[in-house]
């Protein structure tokens, strides 16, 4: 059996609210290495047309998150998805415990995060998802597809900028936990004698990813495949195992397991978003909402940084540096 994997961002250029970085992780017969999963899956997912559809939509979580709809597409596939391996979440903090273990302890420093819970799903009706999960389930079944597992790397403001100042490169940042995720894939994930794939949505306007691969796999033969502006790849031969890693420019388009990663990306974000918001609102009576991007973001950060400064705290816990 063969491992596919996709690893994927959200929140990189925000100066409030998490970056996030997923990956999602399947084992696909190894005929089905290089097919489309999407396809085969077609009975129970879809990548368009979702919001008319009764399967479940998987796709690159800008699509997924509709205005009009809110979470609720990105809930139906991420839980949905969940729920093949474990009991789905009903809670933030049964999710975190599921996909970010780690982060919890992390958000104790932060006033807004700490405590936080809020139970899940917030838009979509558990009866309508739990349909849709079993017919994914036997879909899944059908196939001999199984969803290993998925995780995330929220990545709050006080480590965002702690991380950018070492580096002094938000690209550089954003690779070193993009480099964490595949090192848990390569580790966790064992394909015995068959071939690994992990396709990552494209960093930037980065085009060779050697040195930076050789520091993940020290000592490993990496041979080139193939460099260009919209796609590199390489292929890593490591304790008689053969990795391929592809950086691919909407590999969220390409390839089920970097969706889904996105997808994951996305919701993680919205619901720290949620947690963020609503401790500001309670502090600051009439303040809107704020996505955290640019002109909006500054807007929020000028109404919020007085109870910064009456609390004592440190504007980096909410300001990320650019």
């Amino acid at each position: 059996m063969a491992i596919i994997a996709g690893i994927d961002e959200a929140g990189f250029s925000p100066v409030v609210g998490p970056m996030v970085v997923s990956a999602a992780v399947f084992r696909v017969p190894d005929e089905s290495v290089n097919q489309d999963l999407w396809r085969k899956l077609s009975s129970a997912v879809t990548r368009k047309g979702f919001r008319k559809s009764s399967a479940i939509g998987i796709a690159d979580s800008k699509l997924m998150h509709v205005r009009d709809d809110g979470v609720v597409h990105l809930e139906r596939g991420l839980l949905g998805m969940l729920h093949q391996k474990a009991p789905a979440p009903r809670s933030l903090r049964e999710l975190l415990q599921l996909v970010c273990p780690q982060i919890p302890v992390e958000m104790e420093a932060y006033p807004w995060y700490a405590g936080g819970d809020m139970p899940l799903p917030r838009l979509a009706d558990w009866q309508d998802l739990s349909l849709r999960s079993k017919a994914l389930t036997a879909a899944m079944k059908r196939h001999e597809i199984v969803f290993e597992g998925l995780r995330s790397e929220p990545v709050l403001a006080g480590r965002y900028n702690q991380l950018v100042g070492a580096t002094r490169n938000k690209s550089v940042a954003l690779f070193g936990v993009v480099a964490q995720l595949i090192d848990w894939i390569c580790r966790a994930f064992d394909a015995g004698d068959g071939p690994t794939r992990i396709i990552v949505d494209h960093q930037g306007g980065r085009v060779r990813y050697l040195e930076p691969l050789q520091n993940i796999f020290d000592g490993a033969s990496i041979n080139i495949l193939e460099e260009t502006e919209t796609r590199s790849r390489y292929l890593i031969s490591v304790h008689g195992r053969s990795i391929e890693i592809s950086f691919l420019v909407g590999g969220e388009t390409a390839c089920l397991a970097t969706a889904l990663a996105s997808m994951s990306c996305k919701y993680v974000r919205e619901l720290f978003m949620e947690l963020l918001n609503g401790y500001f609102a309670r502090h600051v009576p009439g303040l809107a909402p704020t996505t955290g991007y640019h002109t909006d973001g500054q807007r929020f950060v000028e109404s919020a940084l007085p109870i910064l400064q009456q609390q004592g705290l440190d504007k980096n816990l909410l300001v990320r540096c650019w």
